[in-house]
């Protein structure tokens, strides 16, 4: 059986991501009798100067886009139906703030040396988008951490270390280099692009494809 590799890049404050990876996760559950999969999670950042405060989500999304509350909400309450027909918790996403994740992309760094990376991602996802949480509070952290099944007090140090800070920055970096602009992007051994929150049809066609060398495009 091939093994195709999958580097996700992408952010905790993405609601996008979320969707994306549940998608991905029914392709691969389709495909577990054809391709066997491996996972990374790559840092980026939506918002790297928000400040520690944050910002009420509409008003944020309003700002950036230069479009209406009232369009920003519609965007979002459609987000929440699509999550919803997923499984996902999108119950806090109209309540969130926009906030900084650089701690968070620190702490999935250090869970992916335990192989507990897409655990915590999701515990953040689900924190965030399902509660609203202040995904840049040192003990929401934590408690994604401990959910998770991993350290918290491990976690703590990290959080009051700069340990994983020059990773982070390197890996954005490097993608930002490639060329990698929005999020979520999917790169399939190391060579393929998929962008955005692609349907499960659409990425198990792709994957069959990468899988035969039937596709013919420029390394990401």
């Amino acid at each position: 059986m091939k093994t195709l590799r999958i580097d996700i890049v992408s952010d905790v404050a993405c609601p996008w991501c979320a969707i994306g990876y549940a998608r991905l996760r029914q392709a691969m559950k389709a495909l577990e009798n054809e391709l066997a999969f491996t996972i990374d999670w790559h840092a980026f950042e939506l918002n790297p100067d928000m400040s520690l405060d944050g910002e009420p989500i509409l008003e944020h999304l309003s700002r950036k886009y230069g479009r209406s509350p009232a369009e920003m909400e519609a965007n979002q309450a459609n987000m929440m139906v699509i999550a919803r027909e997923l499984g996902l918790n999108f119950d806090g996403l109209q309540k969130r703030y926009s906030r900084n994740t650089f701690d968070a992309h620190r702490l999935l760094q250090w869970a992916k040396e335990q192989n507990r990376q897409t655990d915590l991602k999701l515990a953040f996802f689900d924190a965030y988008f399902g509660e609203a949480a202040n995904i840049s509070d040192p003990a929401v952290l934590c408690r994604c951490v401990e959910a998770s099944g991993l350290d918290g007090e491990a976690a703590r140090q990290v959080l009051d270390s700069n340990r994983y800070a020059v990773a982070v920055r390197a890996e954005e970096k490097r993608y930002q280099m490639a060329g990698i602009q929005s999020v979520p992007a999917l790169i399939v051994n190391q060579r393929y692009l998929i962008s955005g929150a692609q349907e499960p049809a659409t990425l198990i066609a792709s994957f069959r494809e990468i899988a035969e060398d039937r596709i013919e495009t420029s390394p990401a």
